[in-house]
């Protein structure tokens, strides 16, 4: 694990994972379901909570690609598949939310007539693919990266749980569990990292100090 970025997956997936969790609790409590979709779009803490939304995307990723670095040597096919998968799905979920969080706002203030027609064509070809590239993604990196042993076998079922209901993630709370998920496979790996560091310590011994 020569690159810091490996050798701090743990933490990255940790913290990467709360925050994306934290961030989709934030946008259900934003929304306002008491209002009409379009009056929904032009409110300060939705559009200001979707933003941020696609922010913790970034974080969402850099957690993925920490995680597959650490074990890239030895995951070997099945874990470039994993990783593949994942990312794919994740991209274009984050575009779709860089969309809701930017866009549609705008769209919704200066030509509301275009939100209130729906999505058709080009544009709810790349939503849906969205929908299905996440879902589809996060499962196949639980199973290809448990085979690849990437992943213990817990954090497997747990991704594709979280993948089969990561379809809705474009609506909270459902990206809720694809967070808490990374976040688990963090503190596996930190608790793993340290328990081969005290194997690698024989007992009783203590670390010398250089010489002065």
């Amino acid at each position: 694990m020569s690159s810091p970025l490996a050798r701090a997956a743990g933490p990255i997936a940790l913290v990467a994972g709360l925050t994306f969790a934290a961030m989709d609790v934030a946008r259900l409590l934003a929304t306002d379901w008491s209002v009409d979709r379009l009056a929904r779009m032009q409110q300060t803490p939705f559009i200001v909570a979707n933003a941020l939304y696609f922010v913790v995307f970034i974080g969402l990723v850099l957690a993925l690609v920490a995680v597959y670095m650490r074990y890239a040597e030895s995951a070997g096919a099945l874990g470039v598949v994993a990783f593949c998968a994942a990312l794919i799905g994740t991209m274009d979920m984050a575009g779709n939310m860089w969309f809701d969080g930017f866009a549609a706002p705008w769209i919704a203030a200066t030509a509301p007539e275009a939100i209130l027609a729906g999505g058709s064509g080009v544009l709810a070809i790349g939503g849906f693919s969205s929908y299905v590239l996440f879902a589809l993604g996060w499962i196949v990196f639980g199973i290809a990266g448990w085979r690849a042993r990437m992943l213990p076998g817990w954090a497997a079922v747990v991704f594709v749980i979280a993948g089969l209901l990561g379809y809705n993630a474009g609506l909270p709370p459902y990206g809720i569990p694809i967070g808490l998920a990374m976040a688990a496979l963090g503190w596996w790996i930190m608790r793993s990292s340290r328990a081969s560091a005290g194997q690698r310590q024989p007992l009783g011994t203590t670390e010398r100090r250089p010489a002065d």
